[in-house]
């Protein structure tokens, strides 16, 4: 976890807006993933060092999400802790996997990129 968390703190200190900063941390998680989709990521610890990556920075704001003095209304904080256990699950689930890999990321990718669309288009109205 701690790639994921120092990567976090570093850019914090480069963007100073805590949802760009996690807008920007999804959409690279998101390229990573993406790599993997295309095939441009082929070894086996590449794909799994991408899947660690993206499970890495959702334990992040999973955790955040669940102290208590965040902010958030309590049904999103509930939807973000629902959305992080799936998204470590099907991290986890595709890490162990003899599968192919790259075919299963693409639900990964989309609700990274959701939820950065998101994260901008509130700070934008803000």
């Amino acid at each position: 976890m701690h790639n994921a968390a120092s990567a976090y703190g570093k850019n914090a200190q480069q963007t100073g807006n805590p949802r760009e900063l996690e807008a920007q941390l999804l959409m690279r998680a998101a390229a990573r993933l993406q790599a993997v989709h295309d095939g441009s990521l082929a070894s086996s610890e590449e794909v799994v060092s991408a899947l660690r990556y993206n499970r890495r920075l959702w334990i992040v704001f999973g955790g955040s999400v669940g102290r208590p003095e965040n902010p958030l209304p309590v049904q999103l904080k509930q939807n973000l802790a629902n959305l992080t256990n799936f998204i470590v699950k099907h991290s986890m689930s595709l890490e162990t996997s003899t599968e192919n890999s790259a075919a299963k990321v693409g639900v990964l990718i989309n609700i990274n990129r959701e939820i950065a669309a998101g994260l901008r288009a509130q700070q934008q109205a803000a």
